[in-house]
């Protein structure tokens, strides 16, 4: 039973202080204020109130001296490297009697920086990396657009990845034999772009709802392939969009690639370029990745992430069945799609026709 309350209502005190007794069952001071605060005291103006108990033991600052302080704020000064003496000499102190408080410490901290290593005097601190101020730049443009977009993608569309492996050995050999007479031919370097654009092309002619749109509750497919080509920019990224790319030939292709390309990284695309796709390709594997899982570039259902080509040992099997190891240019690729549209069967005869057609690449490159 509280039998009698020792601080006023609204009084400030120090922490460890009796402010209130319980006693007997029925024994209660008449005149006992009716409630009491109890936290630590930010500032010397308020009375010490009589029968308190000793503060807590602080840090040392000496043989005979003691600093008296909370253990919050002791925490943070050991956490920061300081030594409350320091605070305490100057007497900075502005809790009751010269107390150090919590903003005493983040005051000086802010006025002077971390302490040393030698802040405590009971035991060493490992020091602190220095906090070194970062610069804050605004976004650009084209980068806070970019960061909108891709919120309301990863918001609209329930992203589902496949990953396929696919063995790039015959396209290799075939680059290798053919890339020095192509380039004299017409003009361009000829990279393993312009193959996965093919494959990707006669995948989506046999499975037209990987190239489709979810446009009001309507699956909207598409008459074309507007195939878009992620580029990689020093300022952000962009896709421009080679239209129509069914109708287009392999050297057509490659060559669209090439100057869609240049002129992006040198502004000068037109803004119907970079609008209109139906299916885009974007190559992380450029820079040494396995693969990606990226977000579908909005309104299309998906997108195909090409990760890097390496050499690896490959389990072959002959015709009779017989296994053999050989060395094998393989490279994974990554399929992002939209599940409102596209299923998992879909996808995984979409991924396989396209492996298909570069695993056996029998086409004409021109």
């Amino acid at each position: 039973m509280l039998s009698q309350i020792k601080v006023p209502e609204g009084a400030t005190v120090e922490i460890n202080t009796v402010v209130a007794v319980i006693g007997p069952s029925g024994v209660f001071a008449a005149n006992a204020p009716a409630a009491a605060v109890l936290e630590e005291a930010p500032s010397p103006a308020a009375a010490k109130p009589t029968n308190a108990e000793p503060p807590a033991p602080a840090v040392a600052a000496s043989d005979s001296e003691r600093i008296r302080s909370s253990p919050l704020v002791r925490r943070i000064a050991k956490d920061n490297n300081l030594d409350l003496r320091q605070i305490a000499v100057s007497g900075a102190g502005s809790g009751l009697g010269g107390r150090i408080t919590k903003d005493d410490v983040l005051r000086h901290l802010s006025e002077h920086g971390l302490g040393s290593a030698a802040a405590s005097a009971e035991k060493p601190i490992a020091l602190s990396a220095p906090q070194v101020p970062g610069q804050v730049v605004p976004m650009t443009r084209m980068r806070a657009i970019i960061a909108q977009r891709m919120v309301e993608s990863v918001a609209i569309s329930p992203h589902v990845y496949t990953v396929y492996k696919v063995d790039m050995t015959r396209i290799m050999r075939l680059r290798e034999r053919e890339k020095s007479r192509f380039e004299q031919k017409h003009g361009v370097k000829l990279t393993f772009m312009p193959f996965i654009a093919v494959a990707a092309v006669e995948a989506l002619r046999k499975f037209p709802v990987v190239n489709a749109s979810l446009e009001n509750d309507a699956i909207h497919y598409h008459a074309n392939i507007n195939l878009g080509i992620a580029v990689s920019l020093e300022w952000g990224l962009i896709v421009p969009v080679i239209k129509q790319a069914e109708q287009r030939s392999f050297v057509q292709i490659a060559r669209s690639m090439n100057d869609l390309a240049l002129r992006a990284r040198s502004k000068k695309l037109l803004p119907e370029e970079v609008a209109g796709g139906t299916f885009t390709l974007t190559n992380s594997g450029v820079f040494g990745g396995e693969f990606g899982t990226p977000i579908i570039n909005q309104p299309e259902s998906a997108i195909l992430a090409i990760g890097g080509l390496k050499k690896e040992a490959v389990v072959l099997t002959d015709a009779e069945g017989n296994d053999s190891i050989a060395i094998r240019s393989m490279q994974h690729f990554c399929l992002g799609f939209d599940h409102r549209t596209i299923d998992g069967a879909d996808s995984g005869k979409f991924m396989s026709a396209f492996k298909r057609v570069l695993e056996g690449w029998d086409r004409e490159i021109g």
